[in-house]
């Protein structure tokens, strides 16, 4: 006999508002169905009533984790439509924030996760070592989530002790490689609660279009930062970690390995960080009517805005955001199918959903 599940929109494991309504046999899930909208900030709207300061602080509230890629891609975007092109250096500082950015994102979903396995001890492992990371974000720009650091033409503070910062990164990834990734992976709660879990195949990914670490950890070998640069990624070296199991343990160690990389990353564009100035100082940009997209690799996976500008407007006439989340969600469709109810928690965590953001 099949009955039906409600999970949400009030979430046992993830405090956001969503609903998963799956279809049991006994204990086993045989389908399920998504549903979103429960969540609405006209953020969109609100955009257009902006001018191109004001629409970057406010883009940069689309989402807590991820605010400084939220800017950079709206930025990006921007500055298409103004026909200017951030300094060098410039280009490097938000190497570095994104970067740090990602490393904050992927230790917070691993003390999410870790919590939802039932494993308190590594949630609380992970969040002391969060903590270290918003101590390098407040460093650099003064601030713990909003950073405001972003402006059309550059940024607007610099990295005035890149040592420092450097000293920063290589504590955390001593850390990483001492607790975090060994426990992770040699850990048998963690493979209990995690192998041959909510299977995403590789074909079933493609089908599903999906994006960044989900993506990757089925075998789509995909990373805009290497397909498609930006900012100076061209000039950095660095490996995309991809896994074939495409299971909750695979997303798992897709994440851990790209901590790993973003500390080379960073280290590599700390120290090879050019001089010069910050930012263009633009005071009156000159923006061309007409549309511009930009593409950014978030932690979750691709962000992609929209600007739309008119002729002699303050105001962008649209600004249209997809979040990575929107793009992974269908998928969990996939993943729950044949999982027992007792998982489901987790692999809905393992794509590292915002479903608020998603719901702007």
């Amino acid at each position: 006999m099949s009955y039906k599940i409600p999970m949400g929109p009030y979430h046992p494991g993830l405090e956001e508002p969503y609903k998963l309504e799956m279809i049991c046999e006994g204990e086993t899930v045989q389908d399920a169905e998504l549903k979103i909208g429960f969540n609405f900030r006209g953020v969109e709207h609100l955009a257009e009533t902006r001018n191109y300061i004001q629409v970057i602080a406010l883009m940069e509230r689309v989402c807590g984790i991820c605010s400084f890629i939220h800017t950079l891609t709206l930025c990006q975007a921007m500055e298409q439509l103004a026909g200017v092109e951030p300094p060098p250096r410039a280009r490097y500082i938000r190497v570095v924030m994104a970067e740090l950015e990602r490393l904050h994102s992927h230790v917070l979903w691993a003390g999410i996760a870790a919590k939802l396995m039932g494993f308190k001890t590594m949630f609380m492992t992970c969040f002391a070592l969060r903590e270290k990371v918003m101590d390098v974000l407040q460093a650099i720009s003064g601030n713990r989530v909003n950073y405001s650091m972003n402006c059309l033409g550059g940024v607007n503070r610099d990295v005035e002790d890149a040592p420092a910062i450097a000293g920063m990164v290589d504590d955390l990834e001593r850390e990483m490689m001492r607790t975090i990734i060994p426990i992770f992976t040699t850990s048998s709660t963690a493979r209990s609660r995690c192998a041959g879990i909510g299977v995403l195949t590789h074909d079933k990914a493609l089908s599903c279009a999906v994006v960044g670490p989900t993506a990757r950890a089925s075998d789509v070998n995909q990373d805009l930062r290497r397909d498609a640069p930006y900012a100076a990624y061209a000039e950095l070296d660095f490996e995309v970690p991809v896994e074939k199991a495409g299971d909750v343990r695979a997303r798992l160690f897709v994440r851990a390995l790209e901590i790993i990389e973003s500390c080379r990353i960073l280290r590599h564009a700390l120290s090879n960080m050019p001089p010069g100035e910050i930012s263009l100082n633009i005071d009156k940009p000159a923006f061309q009517a007409g549309t511009a997209i930009s593409r950014v690799e978030a932690p979750r996976g691709e962000v992609m805005y929209s600007v739309t500008w008119k002729e002699n407007s303050r105001n962008p006439a649209r600004v249209h955001v997809r979040t990575p989340t929107y793009a992974n969600m269908p998928a969990v469709r996939w993943m729950v199918r044949g999982a027992r109810l007792a998982d489901t928690p987790l692999i809905q965590a393992s794509i590292d959903p915002c479903y608020s953001c998603t719901d702007r």
